[in-house]
């Protein structure tokens, strides 16, 4: 199974050798960063990095674009070179990379594998009681609104089956932060794929800014409200299995 991170990255200088150090630590993955232009060098850094280690590449967008478009980038360059399993992965140390094998292992099993804060085993580290509420609170206004049968639809943490993100068609998706892990998670469960959620421990990042903003928690509140709508249908009866599943194929 050939498999590659995807690290979006603006100003995460600070973070960058050891996100790359420990992600490369797997054997048997490569690494893709995509720089959204970040004024403090990180891509200059990351074009070093790679420029000794064969399984890591860099790919630079000229500004800040948003975590979606970055994401759509990256995930769409691993789908066109035909990559099996494509992992997302944020720069900020938030995401513990030696947990990136229990993900490929549990895709085995699964379409699409979510490393998950809210599932035994799972939980955060140095996060205020403000932010636990809003985390924790909107994975349940969506579970509510939608139905989706995830307790952490918001994770950044992922692995896909190449699959997945075709039949979803990834890159024709317009949602941003949050949304773009919201809607890829919904697309995957109304599509018939099956979701697989591995516990995670979330740990606050020590270096460097927080990319989140009130603009992007609105915009995943109000688009939880028009995709319910559109999931109405799916939540008044079952959704049946996707013939072109990964595991039911393999299963047969």
């Amino acid at each position: 199974m050939r498999v590659l991170i995807v690290v979006p990255t603006y100003d995460e200088r600070a973070n960058i050798d050891t996100v790359v150090t420990r992600t490369l630590a797997n054997p048997g993955v490569e690494l893709l960063v995509v720089d959204d232009g970040s004024p403090d060098g990180t891509g200059a850094r990351a074009d070093e990095l790679a420029a000794d280690e064969p399984r890591l590449r860099v790919v630079h967008r000229p500004k800040k674009a948003g975590l979606g478009p970055a994401y759509r980038h990256g995930l769409g360059i691993g789908m066109d070179e035909g990559y099996d399993l494509l992992v997302e992965m944020d720069a900020d140390l938030s995401h513990d990379p030696s947990v990136i094998p229990t993900l490929i292992e549990m895709a085995a099993d699964a379409d699409l594998v979510i490393g998950s804060r809210y599932v035994p085993g799972g939980g955060v580290v140095n996060w205020p009681w403000h932010r636990r509420v809003l985390s924790s609170g909107g994975n349940i206004y969506v579970r509510l609104m939608t139905g989706l049968p995830v307790r952490d639809a918001t994770s950044g943490f992922r692995a896909f089956r190449r699959e997945v993100l075709e039949e979803i068609d990834v890159r024709a998706l317009r949602s941003d932060g949050y949304s773009f892990q919201l809607e890829t998670a919904l697309q995957t469960w109304r599509a018939g794929f099956r979701i697989a959620e591995a516990p995670i421990v979330f740990v606050e990042r020590v270096a460097g800014t927080s990319k989140i903003s009130r603009a992007i928690v609105f915009e995943a509140m109000a688009r939880v409200v028009f995709w319910a709508v559109r999931c109405l249908p799916t939540r008044l009866r079952p959704i049946p299995a996707n013939p072109r599943s990964v595991v039911a194929r393999a299963s047969r």
